[in-house]
């Protein structure tokens, strides 16, 4: 749900998308350099020409402005409309003829290299693409209303890309080459990027951009958005509210950090929160709010910071609240430890394809810290820190829903006891033209963990775990399993 962050349209159907603009369908927009590497033979010579005026527009932006790009007095608006100025002036000494539209792309074009980031400038501009995937110089995909799609745009080369990637990780300090091949880093809005160099990337260089959202969505974007059901968000706001730990799950861009972005929003404004992410990406409204960014290696393979050596420090900064942007590792011990011993209603996302599965996976990670642990007291510890579990999906239109909110409820003999409270009915109506058919139905099973809330002054009312008629069944189903489990000591 990303603040990886997504644009809106992620979690909106292009049908209900109210006809937004298009660009990359629109003709006439396929830029300069994807004219250039089009390579229709009728337009080649007139491609070359306007190369050649790019070049020398290029060249004496350099040469009238060179030093202005270091020295740090200018800024950057006044920066940007010195190049403009001596764009024109380059344009207007041309003997080569163009038309209006023509000129008016070479200055964008050489005000995006000089300034931004060459052909995919546009595309980071535009609020209805949410991910850009550059598979080489002459293919760029983008991801627009969840859906992925090809467009026009291209590099000139290797060089080209190569150069456009090297200035997006110069800015946040990273290095990339061929002994160094591979880079996480983050554009000044937040947008992460990733970027892989050959030899590993073959046909490369490979460039991803997932985009960060301007303005943060809030909870009734996604109730709007069919994400989940007011009843099932007024479970959550709750669960926060009352310091439940809260573990969110789903699969790679099924929206686990927007979704944990919205929950916090639900922590008051009188606690101290830490976040900690690899590339920070969450948009925390409160005033208190510590944020904490791992560090990898660099070229002599020193001075590594992982999320581990951050959450072990987090607890040493007196926090009321920690939240980790994601589990991967060994971490995921020290976060259980960190919910065992006094710091309620942390919350961290990791991949899996089912509550069951992030468990499991809960259970891996822990045992990767390199100690020889029972299975049974991980399960243990696992039972007793976290209460909530929530999962989420990508469905087959590229919208994001909540499929299951699921309450951890102990552990019985070798099993972890795990108990539905919303599940997502793929027949229930409400869908619109174009949509996945279902909806989050209550399964009208009360959670346990409601007397811990109330003894902290949160309440929830009754009306919100009402079954429906849809989901009967599954709670029916539910309730014998978790029967069966209780006496066989196991869990089916």
């Amino acid at each position: 749900m990303t603040a990886s962050h997504y644009g809106r349209d992620a979690w909106i159907p292009a049908s209900q998308a109210g006809g937004r603009p298009q660009p990359e369908d629109k003709p006439g927009t396929t830029g300069l350099y994807g004219r250039l590497q089009e390579g229709m033979a009728k337009s080649a010579p007139r491609a070359a020409a306007l190369e050649a005026v790019r070049e020398r527009a290029h060249r004496r932006v350099i040469a009238e402005l060179g030093a202005a790009f270091y020295d740090g007095v200018i800024g950057q608006e006044e920066l940007r409309t010195r190049v403009q100025r001596v764009v024109l002036t380059a344009l207007r000494a041309e003997k080569t003829p163009m038309s209006s539209a023509e000129a008016a792309e070479v200055e964008r074009a050489v005000t995006d290299d000089v300034l931004g980031y060459g052909p995919i400038q546009r595309l980071l501009r535009d609020p209805t693409v949410s991910e850009i995937m550059v598979n080489g110089p002459d293919q760029v995909y983008i991801e627009r209303d969840g859906k992925i799609l090809p467009t026009k745009v291209s590099f000139l080369d290797d060089a080209h890309l190569c150069q456009v990637v090297g200035r997006i990780v110069a800015e946040v300090g990273r290095h990339i080459d061929e002994s160094s091949p591979m880079v996480d880093a983050r554009l000044p809005d937040g947008s992460r990027v990733n970027a892989v160099y050959p030899p590993l990337a073959v046909g490369g260089p490979f460039l991803t951009v997932r985009k960060f959202a301007t303005e943060p969505f809030t909870f009734e974007d996604l109730v709007r958005a069919g994400a989940f059901t007011w009843q099932a968000g007024e479970l959550l706001r709750a669960c926060v509210a009352g310091r439940a730990n809260i573990l969110i799950s789903g699969g790679a861009s099924t929206g686990k950090t927007t979704l944990l972005d919205v929950l916090s929003s639900f922590i008051p404004a009188d606690e101290r929160i830490i976040t900690i992410e690899d590339a920070k990406e969450l948009q925390l409204r409160q005033r208190h709010v510590l944020s904490l960014e791992s560090r990898p290696a660099n070229t002599e393979g020193k001075g590594e910071v992982t999320i581990r050596d951050l959450l072990r420090n987090a607890l040493r900064m007196r926090p009321d609240r920690i939240i980790i942007g994601e589990c991967r590792s060994a971490e995921a011990l020290d976060m259980l430890q960190a919910m065992n011993t006094g710091h309620d209603g942390s919350l961290t996302t990791v991949h899996a394809n089912s509550p069951r599965d992030a468990l499991s996976r809960v259970e891996t990670m822990t045992l990767m810290a390199g100690f020889d642990l029972p299975a049974r007291a991980v399960r243990e510890q696992i039972a007793s820190a976290l209460d909530l579990i929530v999962h989420l999906a990508r469905l087959r239109d590229g919208t994001r829903r909540v499929m299951k909110v699921t309450e951890v409820g102990g552990i019985q003999g070798e099993i972890v006891l795990l108990q539905d409270i919303f599940v997502f009915d793929h027949r229930a109506a409400g869908a619109g033209a174009g949509q996945s058919l279902g909806q989050l139905r209550a399964t009208g099973l009360r959670p346990q963990l409601m007397e811990r809330l109330e003894d902290r002054g949160v309440k929830v009312e009754a009306a919100v775990f009402a079954p429906s008629t849809d989901v009967r069944a599954h709670v029916v189903t539910s309730y014998n399993t978790l029967q069966a489990a209780r006496t066989n000591g196991r869990e089916t």
